[in-house]
């Protein structure tokens, strides 16, 4: 899914959870996550890390 679809599904209310996978790799310009929406994301557990950063976050509200 890409940043624009999941932000409409975060200002829905549709989204429960969000798993974000970060790799240190430039791809251009690209679109920012979200599309610019904002929602309260709130970490849950600890990031894991390897090649890439593996977080997740608990939706509690979208503003």
């Amino acid at each position: 899914m890409g940043a624009d679809v999941a932000g409409q599904l975060l200002v829905a209310g549709l989204l429960d959870e969000v798993h974000l996978h970060v790799a240190p790799v430039l791809l251009g310009q690209g679109t920012g996550v979200f599309g610019g929406r904002v929602g309260e994301l709130v970490l849950e557990g600890a990031p894991v890390a390897g090649l890439a950063t593996h977080l997740r976050f608990r939706v509690a509200g979208v503003s």
